[in-house]
């Protein structure tokens, strides 16, 4: 990819929350169970771990609210799958929300480090 051409949709931005920052950043960076972290698997380019959200949703017929960090999480559009069995395999929830939004535009500089850092 040239640095400044950019196809949209080649990369995404991914979400996850989780229980708590520690579970966050065992993710991102060190692996839960001595796996290694999503950065380093080369799964994603950076992790963004945003504190302290607070989330409404329905669980097993009940209103549930729950505190949880968010993971943003920016890596290839061919790399979400493999970003979500990732986050099954390691995630503590019984169903962890992985969902992405591919990126339409950006940076051209910044897209380019992404796509050098997390190759096809």
């Amino acid at each position: 990819m040239a640095s400044d051409t950019y196809t949209s949709g080649t990369h995404s931005a991914a979400f996850v929350t989780c229980p708590n920052e520690q579970v966050a950043k065992d993710l991102a960076s060190v692996g839960w169970c001595l796996h290694r972290g999503m950065v380093e698997k080369k799964l994603a380019a950076c992790v963004n771990i945003v504190p302290k959200i607070v989330s409404i949703y329905e669980w097993q017929g009940k209103i549930e609210e729950d505190n949880e960090v968010l993971l943003m999480i920016k890596t290839r559009s061919s790399k979400v799958s493999a970003l979500a069995d990732y986050v099954r395999l390691n995630h503590p929830y019984e169903v962890a929300e992985v969902i992405s939004l591919p990126i339409d535009q950006g940076n051209p500089p910044y897209l380019k480090w992404l796509g050098d850092v997390v190759p096809e």
